[in-house]
């Protein structure tokens, strides 16, 4: 309490003081106006028409001025906002001035030019005093008694645009406790150079070898490739410092960035991945105002999904989940969110036909986003019979649903475990996959598949695993040291899926742009380091093999599909080859493979699937194994 009342007498004081300053200025600006007006020879009269004319101006200045708030800023934190207020203020008040004495009585000595003169040097003055206040705070006020502490010392990697605005700010806002000692830029013609009076000391490899004493490295450079990344993270992990950096551009979406942004590097810093440019206006069109329906809502990806629709104001957002927790998780984020989109929560499974007819029967959603599946591929092996109920009888109920209610667009999220499939959960991905084809050949709704490889931090991912095995000092286990995966972020792929709900026509797949496939290993490697720890030598390496439905890379497109470009760089499509099964024959085999998966039979399950997917081959893991030399005892173990 003391110390909120401080601030308020402090707050008090430096208005009366600026106030002062500002009485000095109105006064030093009409004289120096005068004299530069007659030659700076002013005889009695024009000095007694400068004091009469002060007696109105003052008064009528600052009443200006403090109606447009130049008396209620934070002088310390003056901008380029409030040098547009400045403007405003000083442009109104001699404005007026200049009407009163027009419509006045005439006074010797009186001139509209001293007027004008007058209003340009104010606005110096007025704006010149704010600009020093926020000087003398950002470079010479020492700390109080009550802030006293060590400041900590900051060397900056990258001296473009986002290092630039992170050193405004550290100066402007954080004075007492940043200190930044200098820049290193690898733009040769920035060598030598200085930005906010902080010198740019040559290229960052030079970091290993500076002599400036520093605390903390901030990383800012968001555009960096995979490649340059990898070989920032590598100088900063030998100095022994802290280091962060800020979000790159996909995470940011073009949000400014901030101090507050500042973060540990992650894994996904080390995927260079590059910015996306959304057509939010499309993207806007497509969703705004909409009922919109998402499947597996408490997912990793139907979660994302969720938080991204928002930011699009759908007039309605229905979440279904059979998960009690991850529902009620991702209806607490919405009411944080707030806005005007009405949001219903159902807890309920998509394979409960009835149930799922009474909620397209009550809410009639206008865009389905079908995200719900089970996705862990060595769990479905040993289950396929609740991968076929989720993800291929769940899909056929969402299709016939969507086009009996009218459905404008329905919105089925694959995966490239679909292409040329070797386990149950690709197998059943792409059956899902015929069904929107075929169904949408029958249907006045618009169905099309997505289909992108792994998201990093979903449920079932690697790194997850990888974390809490390093959390523990190892082992790691990787199963094979050539096992490669596309990987993205799960806002990145989000965004992406509707992007793609824009621009999909009837039946179609299209396929995300993944960028090039990362190398597990690769990737646990970079993970180690980045927690502090050398690979094989603080943390040892196990490989474990193949697990049962796992290859070593997958696939984003078949052999035999053929793709083009969309409007969209990122997106592409796979071009129709008009070979889908007809509607009804296809309803009648997938009945008969449910019949199959309720037996619990898994023999069964995987040759009438072989019957629908042609290009699912399931692996002979022991085979498999002793054919990539790896234990085969161990392997088995694994099965």
């Amino acid at each position: 309490m003391k110390d909120n009342m401080y601030r308020g007498t402090f707050k008090k004081t430096s208005t009366y003081f600026i106030v002062l300053a500002d009485i000095a200025a109105i006064i030093i600006s009409l004289i120096f106006a005068y004299w530069l007006r007659f030659d700076f020879r002013l005889p009695l009269q024009y000095w007694v028409t400068i004091g009469i004319s002060l007696l109105f101006l003052v008064p009528l200045k600052l009443l200006i001025f403090s109606s447009f708030g130049l008396y209620r800023g934070i002088y310390r934190y003056t901008s380029l906002w409030d040098g547009l207020t400045i403007m405003k203020a000083t442009t109104t008040a001699s404005l007026i001035v200049m009407v009163s004495y027009s419509f006045a009585l005439e006074m010797e000595g009186l001139n509209r030019s001293i007027f004008v003169i007058d209003y340009l040097i104010s606005s110096i003055f007025i704006g010149l005093i704010r600009i020093s206040v926020r000087f003398y705070y950002s470079r010479f006020q020492k700390p109080t008694f009550s802030n006293i502490r060590k400041k900590t010392r900051l060397i900056l990697l990258g001296a473009g645009n986002t290092g630039e605005k992170i050193a405004r700010e550290i100066l402007a806002t954080h004075p007492t406790e940043y200190e930044i000692v200098g820049f290193l830029e690898d733009d040769s013609r920035k060598h030598g150079s200085s930005i906010h009076g902080i010198q740019i000391f040559g290229p960052i490899k030079k970091l290993k070898s500076i002599t400036i004493p520093y605390d903390e490295i901030l990383i800012t450079t968001p555009t960096a490739s995979t490649e340059q990344m990898r070989q920032i993270v590598e100088l900063c992990e030998k100095t022994g410092k802290r280091f962060r950096t800020i979000p790159s551009f996909v995470e940011l979406m073009h949000n400014q960035v901030s101090l507050k942004d500042l973060r540990e590097v992650s894994i996904l810093d080390l995927l260079g991945r590059e910015e996306i440019q959304l057509d939010k206006q499309s993207i806007e069109n497509f969703i705004g105002g909409k009922r919109v329906l998402i499947t597996g809502a408490g997912g990793s990806i139907g979660s994302e999904l969720v938080r991204s629709c928002l930011q699009y104001n759908p007039g309605s957002l229905i979440l279904v989940d059979n998960s009690e927790q991850n529902l009620f998780a991702i209806e607490q984020d919405c009411l944080e969110v707030g806005g005007n989109t009405i949001v219903k929560a159902i807890l309920s499974n998509v394979c409960d036909k009835n149930r799922m007819e009474a909620i397209f029967k009550e809410y009639r959603p206008q865009i389905v986003f079908h995200a719900a599946a089970y996705k862990h591929v060595p769990m479905q092996e040993i289950h396929p019979w609740a991968a076929v109920n989720t993800n291929v009888r769940g899909t056929m109920i969402l299709a016939e649903l969507s086009t009996k209610y009218l459905v404008d667009k329905f919105v089925l999220v694959s995966t490239d475990k679909a292409v040329s499939p070797v386990n149950i959960m690709g197998a059943t991905k792409r059956l899902a996959e015929k069904i929107i084809l075929s169904a949408d050949k029958i249907s006045q709704t618009k169905m099309i598949a997505v289909r992108f490889g792994n998201v990093i931090g979903s449920s079932g991912s690697v790194i997850p695993t990888f974390q809490k095995q390093i959390e523990h000092h190892g082992p790691v286990t990787i199963t094979h040291p050539e096992m490669y995966r596309y990987f993205m972020s799960v806002s990145e792929a989000a965004q992406l899926i509707f992007q793609a709900g824009t621009i999909g026509q009837k039946g179609r797949i299209l396929v995300l742009d993944m960028g090039k496939p990362i190398r597990i290993k690769d990737m646990a490697y970079d993970l180690i380091r980045l927690s502090g720890f050398e690979p094989e030598k603080d943390i040892p390496i196990v490989y474990t093999g193949l697990r049962p439905g796992e290859k070593l890379y997958e696939e984003l497109v078949a052999k035999e599909e053929k793709v083009k470009h969309t409007v969209h760089k990122k997106i592409m499509v796979l071009q129709d080859q008009n070979n889908h099964p007809k509607w009804e024959d296809l309803k009648m085999d997938i009945k008969s493979l449910i019949k199959i998966a309720n037996t619990y039979e898994s023999d069964a399950i995987k040759q009438k699937l072989q019957l629908l997917v042609p290009d699912y081959s399931p692996q002979d893991y022991f085979e498999l194994a002793e054919k990539l030399d790896l234990d085969v005892v161990a392997f088995k173990g694994q099965a």
